[in-house]
């Protein structure tokens, strides 16, 4: 396991590049220190060292973010049917969990995000939220799940992963592998669950 320290405004951002994912500074304002540690099936995880999860008992789940590049976006139906596959298999990952849709103590913050940039351009980062428009590089598919102290906002823990890459249609001319879209959909819930249950030691 390393120990990185560094800056930041949110927290640090993945970036995707040619040599791979690495940690990426941003505005500085306060400083916290981060954990990397190693995980087979993820390509970079990284737990603020002062994490305590240990007074979470119930998961304050947000909606998942999904971003595609505006030139080249999957229909709004298509983007529906997505977010409620990914809805779908993401919930039934859930189970055991206490889920609350507000702030209340004990409640950990979860929230996973689907960035689909691989036919983006810059124009398109300023669609994401802040603190993610460092890995929302064009050109990159990029799935990312984060776990947070909804009192204080700040990152407790983040993990990101590209391994699955489905095809969406950006045009007429081209269809959505579904049957991709819901493999990559149960990977991707499936490697939440096990983020959360290694963070919170669930069994």
């Amino acid at each position: 396991m390393t120990l990185i320290r560094t800056s930041m405004t949110y927290l640090h951002a993945f970036a995707l590049a040619a040599s791979g994912l690495f940690l990426v500074a941003c505005t500085t304002t306060t400083t916290q220190s981060f954990n990397v540690s190693k995980n087979p099936d993820l390509e970079a995880v990284y737990v603020a060292t002062d994490a305590d999860f240990g007074q979470y008992d119930k998961l304050l789940a947000r909606d998942m973010g999904i971003f595609f590049p505006t030139d080249a976006a999957p229909s709004l139906e298509d983007q529906k049917r997505t977010r409620q596959i990914f809805r779908e298999a993401f919930i039934g990952e859930l189970s055991g969990y206490v889920i609350v849709r507000d702030t209340s103590p004990g409640a950990l913050e979860v929230q996973a995000t689907l960035i689909d940039y691989r036919n983006a351009s810059g124009a398109d980062v300023p669609a994401v939220r802040r603190e993610l428009r460092d890995i929302a590089r064009p050109g990159a598919i990029i799935f990312l799940m984060e776990l947070k102290d909804p009192e204080s906002g700040s990152v407790l823990a983040r993990a990101a992963d590209s391994a699955s890459a489905p095809a969406f249609s950006t045009s007429a001319d081209t269809t959505t592998d579904w049957a991709a879209v819901e493999a990559a959909a149960g990977r991707w819930a499936k490697l939440f669950r096990n983020f959360l249950d290694e963070n919170l030691n669930e069994k």
